[in-house]
């Protein structure tokens, strides 16, 4: 069976109208698993104490902020080379998501930083180009609302989406490239030396996979809604003539 088959909005909705109450459990149960063993089963860390839960959040949320930018990336090259309608429907429902993701994002890590630094807010490499993505998030949401035509809207952002994708690459490897920075080094890794304690790592992946099936779950859900509005106005469209 082709990918490409459910480039078609029809297929796509059949597809997704049958895995989505699968995704849509699997979300809540890993979720609920993985948030409740973070902050009530997980020991407070002997330096930060409770504040280091905090964790189970900001990683998370980091994750599909810088992660759903990629996903826009590639269903906007999808369509720039191909013109499936519902790739770009993909990259313009995970926009909002990715907005949301990634203030999430911010906030935790600025009460995180708050108490690792003393401060809310620094021009710390990672924290400027995170701010920097959520800025072409707006840029890229405000765009789709401001051109009328689908298929020119679908155009402008996809090549607005290939021109941020670099500060997407900056906020994933940001404490990599400039060692001076505040932020610290990634809390998982394969350096026993840097990685956290199993006591916070085991549930963080839970946490983590929780989050993935919920941005599954949300950017299904606001396809489907995005292939409607679609359909409704072709539909308005060919009355209006």
């Amino acid at each position: 069976m082709s990918f490409w088959k459910f480039s078609n909005p029809n297929n796509f909705m059949t597809l997704s109208e049958k895995i989505l109450p699968i995704i849509s459990v699997s979300t809540i149960l890993t979720l609920t698993t993985g948030l409740y063993w973070g902050f009530f089963l997980t020991p407070e860390d002997y330096q930060q104490g409770n504040s280091v839960k905090i964790i189970f959040l900001h990683v998370p949320s980091a994750l599909i902020a810088i992660n759903t930018w990629f996903v826009m990336l590639v269903s906007s090259i999808i369509w720039l080379i191909r013109r499936h309608h519902v790739s770009a429907l993909i990259a313009k429902a995970a926009a909002p998501i990715g907005i949301t993701m990634t203030i999430i994002a911010i906030i935790t890590g600025m009460i995180w930083g708050q108490q690792m630094w003393g401060t809310y807010w620094a021009w710390d490499p990672r924290l400027t180009s995170f701010f920097l993505l959520l800025m072409f998030y707006i840029g890229y949401q405000t765009l789709w609302s401001a051109v009328e035509k689908p298929d020119s809207a679908a155009e402008l952002t996809s090549i607005l989406c290939v021109v941020g994708t670099v500060f997407a690459v900056l906020s994933r490897y940001a404490v990599n490239f400039w060692s001076q920075g505040l932020h610290q080094g990634a809390s998982l890794s394969l350096d026993k030396e840097e990685h956290i304690h199993n006591a916070f790592s085991n549930p963080l992946y839970i946490c983590m996979a929780g989050f993935i099936l919920l941005f599954l779950t949300l950017v299904i859900l606001r396809t489907r809604t995005e292939i409607l509005k679609r359909k409704i106005f072709i539909l308005l469209d060919h009355k209006g003539r």
